[in-house]
Parts: structure tokens; sequence; C-alpha cells
């Protein structure tokens, strides 16, 4: 497994004191399972933050309740200053379009090309009658080719997905996020079925696209050698609740070893170097 050496955030963007998301005692239950227990977080503009821990811990909850795909059983959740128990309709589409989603598996859809994908990222910005009409001749070809020269796929402007990488799809899904234009980037765990090579390329191109797009970015990261050198903020969470958050360089083995718990020699986390 390779091993990482620590470096500061490669971002020269500066956190804003303005709030994207802002989190007092929120709580999710499916039943009698508590996904989610009294999460209290604020995320500032600007920032690029990496959520960690164990399988079943509540991290893709959390990014569906930032989404405002699912609303919290208690407790408030401001997504850009919105409520997002208040939205209905047109204000919560309107809210999603603001909110771009980079899902663990890459969510093109099979039978449309690469172009059709990428502009899908415009749909929450179309009237009905252009985006039906996108589905057969691309409305906006000119977005759809800087995108995915952007990802370094413009040859593959006419592809089918089908006819792509695992890595490629993944970019095509960025591309497509670009086109969206969102002021906040949302990855689940975008590199766990890729290998480490193409994860630390995912990653890298996740950062430069937020970078340049002075998006805030959250990414949920199971993968812990592509923690280093792209995050300003780390939030650790375990059984529903934030266990801790600090800088990367401030993670120590014990402290994974407490996050973890079982997970942590599963995870072969002995072998990540750690600079604490």
């Amino acid at each position: 497994m390779d091993t990482v050496t620590e470096t500061e955030p490669t971002t020269s963007v500066k956190p804003s004191t303005e709030k994207v998301f802002s989190l007092v005692d929120a709580s999710m239950d499916f039943g009698r399972v508590e996904a989610l227990k009294n999460v209290t977080l604020d995320i500032h503009e600007g920032e690029r933050i990496a959520v960690i821990g164990p399988s079943g811990a509540g991290k893709t909850t959390l990014f569906r309740m930032l989404a405002a795909v699912i609303k919290p059983t208690s407790g408030n959740v401001t997504a850009l200053g919105k409520d997002t128990r208040q939205l209905r309709g047109r204000s919560l589409r309107r809210l999603r379009s603001e909110i771009g989603i980079l899902y663990q598996n890459d969510n093109l859809i099979p039978h449309l090309r690469v172009v059709h994908n990428v502009l899908m990222g415009r749909l929450g910005r179309w009237l009905l009658p252009r985006a039906l009409l996108s589905l057969f001749w691309p409305q906006d070809l000119t977005a759809a080719k800087q995108a995915l020269g952007e990802v370094e796929l413009e040859d593959k402007l006419w592809s089918m997905p089908g006819e792509l990488s695992g890595g490629q799809q993944q970019r095509v899904a960025i591309a497509r996020l670009m086109v969206q234009q969102p002021r906040v980037m949302l990855a689940d765990e975008p590199v766990s079925q890729l290998d480490i090579r193409l994860g630390r390329e995912i990653i890298e191109l996740l950062s430069g696209v937020a970078r340049r797009m002075s998006t805030t970015l959250l990414v949920n990261l199971h993968t812990l050698e592509l923690l280093y050198g792209h995050f300003s903020r780390v939030i650790a969470i375990r059984d529903g609740a934030i266990f801790w958050q600090g800088a990367p360089r401030e993670i120590s083995r014990e402290l994974l070893k407490d996050l973890y718990g079982a997970e942590y020699r599963n995870m072969h986390l002995d072998e990540v170097e750690i600079d604490a």
C-alpha cells in the first residue's frame, strides 16, 4: 500500500466567514435506527473538507442531509441560507441545483452518450422544453466540450459510457458537475471503486476544479492514503456523531484506532504513514 508524505492543501483559496451549511442538533432516524445524533456543525464557503469514519458511521446520511435529499427528523439544517425543512417544490429544486453531488457510482445514464450525460448538469437551470430537446440534440455543445477538455476527455464527446473505463466515467461525472456550476460539491466516496493511482488522480482533479470554480468541496473519503495535500479540515464521524475534527496533520495513530475500532486492522491503517 502506498505511503503518504504529509503536505499542506494545494489550494490558495481561503475559507470565508460565510456559512454554506449550518447544522444545529441535527438528527436522522430511520425507524429504530438513529443514523445521525445531534450533529452541530458549520461549513464555510471555500473550505476543502474530508469526512472520514468507519462503515455505517453516518457519513452518507450526512451528505444526503446537506444536499436536502433527506430532512432531519429533529434539529435544523441550513443550506446556503435556507432551512431545508421549509423547502418545497421550486425552492427545493433551486437549492439542489446549487449543490453538486458526485456519488460512489458515477450515475451516468448508460444509454445516453457522454455529451448528454455531461449536459445533465444543466437540467436544473433549463426550462422543460429545452431539457427535452437536449436529449435529442445537445443544447450547449460548447460547454460540454470545454468541461470534457478540463478532464482530458474531449475526444470522448460522442462515446457511450460503457466504452469508458471506471476512472474515465468518474471524470465525465466531474465534467457534469462543472457544467452544473454549483456553489458546493459533495463527493460521496468517489474513488472507492478505483485503485490508489486512479483515486489520487480523481481527488487531485476534484480539488483543482473546486479551486478554479471557487467552490466549497466536501469528500467522503474511505481511502486515507488520499487524505493529505488537498484538505484543510477533516471531520471524523463515528456512531452517527462527530467524533473529532481538525487539520490532517493533527491526526494520530491512536485517534484512528479509536475511530475505526475493529476496522482499523482490516483497513491496513498501520501501513499508512502518519506524521503526528
